[in-house]
């Protein structure tokens, strides 16, 4: 568990240089690089092989309640003190990156002094606990030690011995994937590209620079895919979910560590105060309160949220000052809890199969937000102009149940320039003509394509240079539905593509509507 506070508190220290916040950071930029080095030492002493196969004895212990943990009860606190501090120092950080902004100069540069002083004494404090550990004495023979101990209760080919293993040695980032992915179930299933927008707003992935969060997000989940820990569900298209044994060995894993908890309801659970990741699959009557330093809250419904449950939850959310993901499923909600547009450090808010009717221009409270989902939404939905104020967006997943699924958008939506995917719009309006200036698109999906812009709608795609998916969708002509029919454009016709040619680094295309030919 401590690892993955030092990994995730060094990898979010990394982002924060590799930013735009790098300009005001330049003057405590020493300060930061020596505090990483520091988290490297320990993480030198943590992430020890050794430690990672006591880490494994005491997960197999969780599992199979086969003997006593390892660590005694001094171990254990100097443990928590250092999960403690750099859990608060993660969020200080979050906190000053949010106060600087939009300071005048003069109080910036006070706030980053603050800022440099505030983590020299982190590193003090974290070299002052690591100095008081006691040694752990490990047996060079631990591993092998497991390996016995798993094969005297089960026959060596058990596919649960096989996972353990496997997990044990699994590098620190699949192991925090493989857990996230855990966090959706059965009806909740989310496709591959749902799943790496989740890895990457909480800081799953190690930024680097030069290379996109989102290509290694993808990476991770294909090398579980490799490994058989993550399959695609036959019976709903492009969703994935973990196969047991790993479904249930990763639910003890996260009940050992405190670290990401999953359960079927709330009713009558304990939060632990070390918990940071939370889901809450069929939500009873109550949502449980929890610690306010949830960074992770997945709720998900079976038939939306009762009032008591609605309540429960804008509870949660006022003293969930550091939430980072958001994700509200079947909910149903008619309008999004003033609560949330307060959540300033939110990178992710999904709320899908809603019955919203509007996003408020308050949306632009959430300037760190990097994933808006507000698909499904059984309402016609308007959305604001405070969405374009949103700058650090970088997934617009939109879909409403009336007319064709399209949803209109204010004109300046090209002022969304790190938008890379960007689902279910209409390009009326003078939109199509916009979409060729957002040249990071590499996922486009445009609904109730007509003949009044699809040439311009052309025009533009055919600019986007970095796009990897698009999808069309013809206007439906209202007279020619047929009920009896299962295809749902079969009379529709989709605006000629003779002048179309796809971008370089194509590699989908979906076309909903008829051809007249098939273009060259």
């Amino acid at each position: 568990m401590a690892v993955s506070f030092v990994t995730l508190f060094q990898w979010r220290l990394n982002s924060v240089l590799l930013q735009q916040e790098n300009e005001i950071l330049l003057g405590v930029k020493d300060q930061i690089l020596s505090l990483v080095s520091k988290l490297d030492e320990v993480g030198s002493f943590l992430g020890d092989p050794f430690f990672w196969t006591l880490h494994a004895r005491e997960t197999a212990k969780s599992f199979l309640t086969l003997f006593k943990p390892k660590l005694g009860k001094k171990e254990k606190e100097q443990m928590v003190s250092l999960i403690r501090k750099l859990d608060e120092a993660d969020d200080y950080v979050d906190d000053f990156i949010v106060k600087v902004y939009g300071q005048t100069e003069q109080d910036q540069k006070e706030s980053t002094a603050e800022f440099g002083s505030e983590i020299e004494n982190i590193k003090s404090r974290v070299s002052e606990i690591m100095n008081r550990s006691p040694q752990l004495g490990f047996s060079p023979n631990l591993e092998e030690d497991i390996k016995k101990l798993l094969r005297s209760k089960f026959d060596e080919g058990t596919p649960l011995v096989s996972c353990i293993l496997s997990y044990m040695k699994m590098p620190y980032d699949l192991k925090l994937s493989l857990l996230f992915c855990c966090a959706f179930r059965r009806v909740y299933q989310k496709t591959k590209a749902d799943l790496v927008r989740v890895l990457v707003a909480p800081g799953l992935v190690q930024e680097k620079s030069g290379e996109l969060r989102e290509d290694k997000a993808h990476e991770n989940l294909e090398r579980l895919v490799d490994l058989g820990m993550l399959e695609e569900e036959v019976s709903v298209w492009d969703s994935y979910s973990v196969p047991s044994p790993y479904y249930e060995f990763s639910l003890s894993v996260m009940n050992a560590e405190d670290f990401f908890i999953s359960t079927a309801n709330s009713d009558s659970m304990i939060i632990s105060p070390m918990a940071r990741h939370m889901s809450i699959l069929e939500v009873a009557n109550t949502i449980t309160s929890m610690n306010n330093l949830q960074h992770s809250l997945f709720v998900s419904a079976k038939d939306g949220l009762s009032e008591a449950s609605s309540d429960c939850l804008r509870t949660v959310l006022h003293y969930a000052k550091f939430l980072r993901v958001l994700d509200l499923e079947n909910t149903l909600l008619k309008s999004l809890p003033d609560e949330i547009v307060k959540l300033v450090h939110l990178r992710y808010l999904g709320v899908t199969h809603s019955k919203l009717t509007e996003l408020p221009e308050s949306i632009s409270n959430l300037r760190n937000l990097q994933t808006l989902d507000i698909s499904w939404s059984e309402r016609e939905i308007e959305v604001s102009n405070g969405v374009l104020n949103v700058v650090q967006l970088r997934h617009l997943k939109m879909y409403q149940s009336t007319n064709d699924g399209e949803v209109r958008v204010p004109q300046g939506i090209s002022r969304l320039r790190n938008l890379q995917t960007l689902e279910g719009i209409y390009a009326g309006g003078g939109i199509a003509k916009e979409l060729g200036i957002m040249t990071q698109l590499r996922s486009l999906e445009v609904r109730c394509v007509s003949d009044d812009h699809a040439d311009e709608l052309y025009v533009s795609v055919m600019k986007l240079t970095r796009l990897q998916k698009l999808s069309l969708y013809v206007e439906r002509v209202s007279e020619s539905c047929d009920s009896s029919s299962s295809l749902e454009y079969e009379n529709s016709i989709l605006p000629c593509l003779e002048s179309f040619s796809p971008p370089p680094l194509l590699q989908t295309l979906e076309l909903e509507g008829r051809l007249i030919e098939m273009p060259l």
